[in-house]
């Protein structure tokens, strides 16, 4: 095994893995990670080179190697949640489009059409969204940006948000959909 094919994440690193849901890199070693999940109260061993991990903040790795207390764990990780996230919520999908497809055809009839569930496609969005949330807190809080930059790159973020509009239809409850400046109402 390569050191390019390792993942290379350091300590306080913030990901999403497809099982065990939000996680904090608590500790490194040569061939594996600890991090500790949230959605299931706990610290699990994760292979360096286990692909499927979603990175949402990356922290450079540690020259030393030491392991953290379990009490600066929980600071660390709760600071962190409560500065990047909101409280991790249920977010539903509309009961219409319970069991249903996203079709795409293509204009060349040669090609077979993709089918994907709505349910999936729906977790993407979600996804996107809380990512979004992320990048903008994480505008909001940079040290080296001035307020002209936050304003700036805040814009392009309301216009995404406004771009993606479009899959407000999925959304079980208004108060999860995507909001862009034309819906804001102060």
């Amino acid at each position: 095994m390569t050191e390019e094919n390792l993942l290379q994440l350091g300590v306080g690193s913030m990901v999403i893995h497809p099982s065990f849901g939000r996680g904090i890199l608590v500790e490194e070693s040569d061939k594996s990670y600890k991090i500790f999940f949230y959605d299931i109260d706990k610290a699990k061993e994760i292979d360096r080179t286990y692909d499927k991990l979603d990175i949402i903040t990356k922290t450079a790795p540690q020259q030393t190697l030491a392991p953290i207390e379990l009490k600066d764990i929980e600071e660390l990780f709760l600071t962190t949640v409560f500065k990047y996230f909101d409280p991790p919520i249920n977010i539903p999908l509309a009961g219409k489009w319970i069991d249903g497809k996203i079709i795409i055809t293509s204009g060349d009839t040669s090609l077979q059409p993709k089918e994907i569930p709505t349910e999936q496609f729906f977790h993407k969005i979600v996804m996107l969204r809380d990512r979004l949330r992320v990048l903008e807190q994480n505008i909001n809080t940079h040290p080296k940006l001035n307020d002209e930059d936050r304003l700036h790159l805040q814009q392009y973020i309301t216009r995404i948000y406004g771009s993606l509009t479009t899959f407000n239809v999925l959304f079980k409850e208004k108060d999860h959909q995507f909001k862009g400046t034309g819906s804001e109402k102060d």
